[in-house]
């Protein structure tokens, strides 16, 4: 129930609404500080300096801040039956709000959410896309969604091409095929594109930081892009690397920081994408197959102090100062 939105507002219906320690004073009701939360519905009330009671009409304490991550799910690495090359998985696409942190393609972070007290959102983390002798399998969608935010979704991540193909578009590109196929285009504010390929090698799947590197030759370029690094969950990790080419005839070819898996220049079996980064698995030759790509994650951080403690599809609970992160590795949801 919010501040009344006109007539007379006392001390007792801010205590009423946000709570506080007696003896009550409007001081203790900045914008910000430990009781108002910081979000739009409250933006009536001053941060600091003059304040009054009648900043508080229409303010309420049922609305938070909750940033978040969320990131799809990588493509599998391509190769080819008949003899040659495939290209890098590309990773999955990549939005972030907390601390400033970049999204992926090289977008801005983005606005955190406001969540209300007693909504349901729901998460869908995406898988990656099977490895394969021929088209690696597209990254699946990973998505926060809830009755009152837009809903916060993210593309999965592009297939690794086989011979003389194109890499597949999505949230990064993947890496074209052997004979100058050309690099998957990625998402806008989600991840770059994949690589082309050469005369004989794939392109590198793109991540969501870097481009992937073109594949000009059998034994040269090709590693998948990079991903972004974000501190949301603590520390700093970085997620979302691209798949390294299959080249040919020997070399191994990395895959991007942030999980991509190593494509080879032998017949042997690409390298998977790290499970629960959306990187891209990583490329292959003949009758080797592609490396799988990584599954997706979506993270949720919050002040400790609006944390419900409900949720669904048993993430992963810690804290960071004043806030908690719930780490999703598979779909679920949190009950604001």
């Amino acid at each position: 129930m919010a501040v009344p939105s006109s007539g007379a507002v006392s001390i007792q219906d801010l205590v009423d609404e946000f709570g506080g320690d007696a003896p009550h004073a409007i001081s203790e009701y900045y914008r910000g500080g430990s009781l108002v939360p910081d979000v739009t519905a409250n933006n009536g009330v001053p941060t600091s300096g003059e304040i009054s009671l009648t900043d508080f009409y229409g303010a309420s304490n049922a609305y938070y801040t909750l940033d978040f991550l969320v990131i799809a799910g990588g493509a599998g690495g391509g190769s080819y039956s008949g003899g040659g090359v495939g290209g890098g998985g590309g990773a999955g696409g990549y939005r972030a709000s907390f601390n400033s942190e970049a999204s992926g393609g090289g977008g801005s972070s983005e606005t955190a959410l406001t969540a209300v007290v007693a909504t349901v959102y729901t998460v869908t983390v995406g898988g990656g896309g099977a490895g394969a002798v021929g088209v690696g399998g597209a990254g699946v969608a990973s998505s926060l969604t809830g009755a009152d935010i837009t809903d916060i979704t993210t593309v999965g991540g592009g297939s690794g091409a086989t011979r003389s193909g194109a890499g597949g578009a999505g949230g990064s590109g993947g890496g074209g095929g052997q004979y100058s196929g050309a690099g998957g285009a990625g998402t806008s504010n989600q991840g770059y594109a994949g690589g082309q390929g050469g005369n004989s090698s794939g392109g590198g799947g793109g991540g969501a930081g870097e481009v992937g590197e073109a594949g000009p030759n059998g034994t040269a370029g090709g590693t998948g892009g990079d991903g972004v690094a974000s501190t949301i969950s603590g520390g700093s990790v970085t997620r979302t690397g691209g798949g390294g080419k299959g080249g040919y005839p020997s070399g191994t070819f990395a895959g991007g920081a942030g999980g991509g898996g190593d494509g080879y220049g032998t017949v042997t079996p690409g390298q998977a994408g790290t499970t629960n980064t959306g990187s891209g698995g990583g490329g292959a030759r003949d009758s080797a197959s592609g490396g799988a790509g990584g599954s997706g994650v979506v993270i949720l951080r919050m002040a400790t102090s609006r944390y419900s403690g409900t949720t669904s599809g048993s993430p992963s609970v810690s804290t960071s100062g004043a806030d908690t992160i719930l780490v999703y590795n598979g779909s679920g949801s949190y009950t604001g």
